[in-house]
């Protein structure tokens, strides 16, 4: 689900705009739903990433997807283009790294009023751990200390939504031209043990939290996300 659309604050990115993606994993009991894009009302943000979103709710309709469906909410972090419509899923269980969640109550991580919504409920669970038959959060750190990916387990094979733990397919390939995420992140030696904790995984798809494009194992990339099987 294409979530938002902003500016690039880097006046070396100037003109060009990014996006941030959501995804809906559909398994026998429910729908889970990661990341959850920037929320609205910031004019500080406004003014720096000029975001263009869509609500969440409407994005799931959009894919056919209820929101009393939905079972859990993973933010691969806290940061507000990924968690920033938290507060759409009250009562519903979000998953978080507790490195992650002490992140979010320092200074100029996140926006609490968006992350700490009325009736968020959080759970805290360090490391890797399954928060569904067939769905396993990993821990990715880098980009941040908290930050984690998820791993769907597909007829076809593993699926991996990498999130920000590797910033586009161009940066997954190697393209030293694309957009990359290993230079800005606080910690980059974790950063690449990260990528190479996913790739190990041996994964038949990877899709992004800032690329519309899905690595494929078989092709090295599709233009757009496909419909996948659903978990074994």
């Amino acid at each position: 689900m294409e979530l938002s659309t902003f500016r690039f604050p880097d006046p070396e990115l100037a003109g060009r705009r990014g996006v941030a993606m959501g995804y809906a994993v559909r398994h026998p009991g429910g729908v889970l739903v990661f990341d959850t894009g920037f929320g609205f009302g910031s004019q500080e943000l406004e003014a720096s990433y000029a975001p263009v979103s869509r609500r969440v709710e409407d994005a799931l309709r959009d894919v056919g997807v209820a929101m009393d469906e939905v079972t859990d909410v993973v933010n691969c972090h806290l940061h507000v283009d990924h968690a920033g419509q938290n507060g759409a899923f009250p009562g519903v269980p979000i998953h978080v790294q507790p490195a992650e969640w002490e992140l979010a109550h320092t200074p100029d991580h996140t926006i609490l009023d968006w992350i700490e919504a009325p009736r968020t409920t959080y759970r805290e669970a360090a490391g890797d751990h399954d928060v569904a038959p067939g769905i396993r959060v990993v821990a990715t750190p880098g980009h941040t200390a908290g930050h984690q990916s998820l791993v769907v387990e597909t007829d076809a094979g593993p699926v991996v939504l990498a999130g920000q733990a590797c910033y586009s397919l161009g940066e997954w390939l190697g393209d030293p031209d694309a957009l990359a995420g290993r230079s800005g992140a606080p910690d980059k030696a974790a950063y690449d043990r990260s990528i190479e904790k996913l790739r190990v995984i041996d994964p038949v798809r990877v899709h992004f939290g800032h690329d519309r494009q899905v690595w494929l194992a078989d092709r090295g990339r599709a233009t757009t996300p496909a419909i996948l099987p659903g978990p074994c």
